[in-house]
C-alpha cells in the first residue's frame, strides 16, 4: 500500500504541521510548487515560510518534502541534496506511471 498513514510524533510549529499534512497529499509521481502549498493553506504570501517548513522536515519520505519544486520548475532545495530529489523524484513518476489505473485511483 502506497498510501502511508501512520500517526507521525514530530515537532514543529503549527504552521509546520499544516505544511507538512499538505505534503502528505501530493500524490506519488507528482510536484506541487512552494508557492501552490503556500496558496492551498490559504496563506498565498507564505511561499518562504512553507520553503522553511520543508527544510525543517525530518521525516524525508513520510514528509515527502522531495516532491516540493519551485513555480519555475526548479528543483529548489533539498535538504538531503538535489542528486538525491532528483532520484526520488524519478523513482515516484516511474513507479506512478507503471501503476494500473484502478490501483492509482486507490
Amino acid at each position: 500500500d502506497r498510501n502511508l498513514d501512520l500517526p507521525l510524533d514530530i515537532q514543529g510549529t503549527a504552521f509546520q504541521a499544516r505544511v507538512w499534512r499538505a505534503l502528505q497529499k501530493i500524490p506519488l509521481g507528482t510536484t506541487a510548487s512552494y508557492t501552490e502549498i503556500a496558496a492551498a493553506l490559504g496563506q498565498p504570501r507564505a511561499v518562504r515560510a512553507v520553503a522553511q517548513a520543508c527544510a525543517a522536515n525530518k521525516l524525508a519520505l513520510v514528509v515527502p518534502c522531495h516532491r516540493v519544486i519551485r513555480s519555475d520548475g526548479d528543483l529548489g532545495g533539498y535538504r538531503w541534496g538535489l542528486e538525491r530529489k532528483r532520484a526520488l523524484l524519478a523513482r515516484e513518476r516511474a513507479a506512478a506511471a507503471s501503476e494500473p489505473a484502478d490501483e492509482a485511483a486507490a
